[in-house]
């Protein structure tokens, strides 16, 4: 069976709400078309399955798709950590109801679980990891840490709002940014992409440590601005027909 293009798995997520943006969209289908046949891709944080039907319509039928979101009403995304209750019932009929319309919904399999707690029910490596869950310190590090050693040799680390977020950036730099493993490919906007192939050697773990340090302008350009937005820019600009920038993701 021939599966579906970019520019056609796109299509299929364009009326599913998240934060994902065309071209982190493309990153997730590049990395999940790279899964070789019979891996696995885990993705912790689905929120109404934008990105997870993304992953599930490009990778190989033979890749298994665990989708980890508990679907609690807490880390839903920008500035809805907690507190949001009332809608872990239709976050979570809209995941199911999403996936049944992009006609994956056989190909994931949902673990409606904190993704700690989710971990004991994956066995084995995993040839993809997306990590776009809780956004606070201690969980991404956690999620970053714990399921990052179960990525597999030469597999992918794809994590959302790096550099953007102030705990899921402060978690890069503990874990990844002098780590001996993982290879910091770039990113798309603040999806940042990391490859399980780092060369020993303290000179590259050097260069893998300045590539992402580069990075410190545009997180502090995305503090500054979410900062401005926070105390209203976003409703003055609209006040005199300007349209406000969107929040960093």
């Amino acid at each position: 069976m021939t599966r579906p293009d970019l520019p056609e798995t796109l299509a299929l997520v364009d009326d599913v709400e998240g934060w994902m943006s065309p071209g982190q969209g493309a990153t997730l289908h590049e990395a999940a078309r790279r899964c070789p046949p019979g891996g696995r891709i885990v993705e912790i944080g689905s929120f109404r399955g934008r990105s997870t039907i993304v992953l599930a319509t490009a990778a190989d039928p033979t890749v298994e798709i665990v989708a980890i979101d508990p679907h609690a009403g807490n880390d839903r995304g920008p500035g809805e950590i907690e507190g949001f209750v009332d809608a872990a019932a239709d976050d979570h009929a809209a995941f199911v109801a999403n996936l049944e319309a992009a006609g994956v919904r056989d190909r994931v399999r949902h673990l409606r679980q904190f993704s700690d707690t989710a971990y004991a029910s994956v066995d084995g490596a995993v040839d993809v990891l997306y990590v776009d869950g809780a956004h606070r310190y201690r969980p991404a590090l956690a999620d970053i840490e714990s399921w990052g050693d179960r990525v597999a040799d030469d597999g992918t680390l794809l994590i959302h709002d790096s550099f953007s977020s102030v705990g899921v950036t402060l978690a890069i730099a503990r874990s990844l940014v002098l780590g001996g493993r993982f290879r910091y490919v770039g990113r798309s906007r603040s999806m940042a992409i990391y490859r399980a192939d780092l060369e020993p050697g303290a000179a590259a773990r050097g260069r893998n440590a300045a590539r992402q340090l580069a990075q410190i302008p545009w997180f502090a350009r995305n503090l500054g601005l979410k900062v401005l937005l926070t105390l209203g820019l976003g409703r003055a600009l609209e006040r005199t027909g300007r349209t406000p920038p969107e929040w960093p993701y």
